[in-house]
């Protein structure tokens, strides 16, 4: 493996297990200093451990990225250990499938906060630091799911709400030397095995460790000049995921009133209609027309 990381000290947020723990070990044999993050003390232990076994420099760091206070002593422990920080992996995550009359406001309100308030909490602990030492690159973990998929609608509204985090970060810290992107991964993790629909679109074979390449290349200098982009990856398949855009025809009236209203989509944006969701299903009123 090349010395592409050689030097670059990363904090990896959930990297306990799946996703995380390729990326932090796989980084580590890169050549970076990496900070591993997880709320559980064990596998953090773990994952360290086999980091330092192989050769490679790695502090555990037992932490809640929920927590605001915690999200800074996670960004704080890279500097004390490396003396600075250049990458972020932002992957902490939680998933449940359920319909939404059986949701549980709790239950969801525990996913947004690591998934999305995790997401801002490190992030800015992090673009602080960065900011000092002249820049850095952060990888916010999204998901295809950010499309729409049945049973997943918290988890895909969080990585939907990822992804635009991503879209402003770039504009804001481009001028600040932080790059920022977001990755969709898709691999065959506990994640997956909580979720029977997406269990049966995964393979066994779909292993963390295929996506960790791409990570690696958007924390390197490598990529330099690459930002604001999301960026899927399923370990056979890479490409980019297109930015949300305001869709012609755009309809122009002095005023809208429910008539007009009732008019433009009975004459005009009725058959423009939107196929929506990850597997994207045509609306009703387009059914008989387009075929699925």
């Amino acid at each position: 493996m090349d010395s592409t990381m050689d030097g670059k000290a990363i904090v990896v947020t959930g990297a306990g297990r799946g996703l995380g723990a390729a990326f932090a070990e796989y980084l580590a044999a890169s050549g970076a200093g990496v900070v591993v993050n997880d709320v559980d003390a064990d596998v953090v232990a773990e994952v360290a451990g086999r980091i330092r076994t192989a050769g490679g420099a790695a502090v555990p760091c037992v932490a809640s990225v929920a927590d605001p206070e915690e999200a800074e002593r996670i960004v704080d422990t890279a500097v004390r250990e490396f003396g600075v920080l250049h990458g972020l992996v932002n992957n902490a995550g939680l998933n449940y499938t359920a319909k939404p009359w059986d949701d549980d406001p709790a239950r969801a309100r525990e996913l947004v906060e690591v998934n999305v308030l995790g997401v801002i909490n490190v992030g800015l602990a992090a673009v602080r630091r960065m900011r000092e030492t002249g820049g850095g690159s952060i990888v916010n973990v999204s998901s295809g799911a950010l499309m729409g998929q049945r049973g997943l609608g918290v988890y895909a509204a969080s990585k939907g709400a990822v992804a635009s985090l991503t879209w402003s970060w770039a504009l804001d810290l481009e001028d600040e030397g932080i790059r920022v992107n977001a990755l969709c991964p898709k691999a065959y993790t506990r994640m997956v095995w909580d979720s029977p629909r997406r269990a049966e679109l995964s393979k066994p074979t779909e292993t963390p460790d295929r996506i960790a390449p791409l990570v690696r290349f958007l924390l390197s200098d490598r990529a330099a000049g690459i930002t604001g982009q999301v960026v899927r990856c399923t370990g056979t398949q890479l490409h980019l995921v297109g930015h949300p855009y305001f869709k012609a025809p755009v309809l122009q009236r002095d005023e809208w009133d429910l008539a007009s209203v009732e008019r433009a989509f009975a004459e005009v944006l009725g058959g423009a209609l939107e196929p929506y969701g990850l597997e994207r299903r045509q609306p009703p009123p387009l059914r008989e027309w387009v075929p699925a």
